[in-house]
């Protein structure tokens, strides 16, 4: 990589962390890696670059030459711990551990070369014998589905799952396993926390496909699915449930019990309640999945007549009838 500055080869600035550094190097490789890219030679140069690259700027001591010497600093403290014969060695810089030193190393037994690179190793803070990371690239995300009762959706479960995760191709593979490649059954102890929605993705961290080399595993994403209620429904963080109540209780008020999600309750229906009606009962809805307050219950009143009238029902209302005002009679339509 002639003259390339490695900072730039991975996108990131000088100040760069290692987990800055190490995000840039995946997202790069895994579009670069020649795998992924048959018989591209450009992304094969760029991902020769990417691990070059890497290898320096994610080992601190190669790192802390770098930024002192350049690459030409990080290739002759390699050479150096192996010793060439007739290299000359000449160093400069303000502040380098080496401005000290400019001196010719010839191989041979004895004294001189080698208590050379002892000096240079011992200024170097013992980068001898030092072992860096393989570039690796990391493993594709998998997706799974989830089924929740609406109750598991509201308070949260905690769950065993199985899931097919892809696997490599074989002994030796260099590459991503490939899709409808092998697969291996894994089961997963999963917490879905309380106020998950149809359709949301729980992701869990490096439970996917895994990784290439030293690279870690992929994600795995979990699609919430929740079962209908048979009578509950809901919207947002508000549970719906609808209420039937007799002609009498809407015209006289009435106490009536009613389920919710977190249990049974008294709902009072006021004198004179028309059909359709929410009545709101606050804070009895669905949890905030982030942490904050539960929505609301709304009571949705429906006045059912009585569908058989026996004789005496039937004069009550035939009397009740001759008491009421006519409820159209002040609409625009009947003037």
């Amino acid at each position: 990589m002639a003259n390339r500055d490695y900072y730039d080869v991975l996108g990131v600035p000088r100040g760069a962390g290692d987990e800055e550094i190490r995000k840039a190097y995946r997202q790069l490789a895994r579009k670069y890696h020649p795998d992924l890219n048959p018989g591209d030679p450009q992304a094969e140069q760029k991902f020769k670059e990417l691990g070059e690259a890497y290898e320096v700027l994610a080992d601190p001591e190669k790192r802390k030459l770098y930024d002192r010497f350049g690459a030409e600093g990080v290739r002759a403290g390699a050479q150096a711990g192996a010793g060439p014969s007739g290299v000359r060695y000449t160093w400069a810089g303000e502040g380098s551990p080496f401005e000290d030193m400019a001196f010719e190393a010839f191989g041979g037994s004895g004294g001189g070369a080698a208590n050379v690179f002892e000096e240079i190793f011992s200024r170097l803070g013992g980068v001898r014998g030092r072992r860096t990371a393989r570039p690796g690239m990391r493993g594709q995300d998998a997706e799974a589905a989830i089924s929740l009762t609406f109750e598991q959706a509201v308070h949260g479960v905690q769950t065993t799952l199985t899931v097919n995760r892809p696997m490599p191709d074989g002994p030796g593979s260099t590459g991503p396993p490939r899709p409808g490649g092998r697969e291996q059954p894994e089961k997963l102890n999963v917490r879905v926390p309380p106020g998950v929605r149809d359709g949301q993705r729980l992701r869990l961290r490096e439970r996917g496909g895994p990784g290439v080399g030293v690279g870690p595993p992929g994600d795995l994403y979990l699609e919430i699915r929740i079962q209908s209620h048979p009578y509950f429904r809901r919207e947002g963080r508000d549970v719906y449930l609808d209420v039937p109540i007799t002609v009498s209780e809407a015209a006289l008020g009435a106490t009536v019990d009613v389920p919710t999600v977190h249990g049974r309750t008294a709902v009072r229906i006021p004198p004179g309640t028309v059909g359709g009606m929410r009545l709101r009962l606050k804070g009895q809805g669905v949890p905030d999945a982030r942490g904050g307050a539960r929505g609301d219950q709304y009571c949705i009143i429906r006045i059912v007549p009585p569908k058989q009238v026996d004789e005496r029902s039937k004069r009550l209302f035939e009397e009740l009838r001759g008491l009421e005002t006519n409820p159209r009679a002040a609409l625009e339509w009947n003037r």
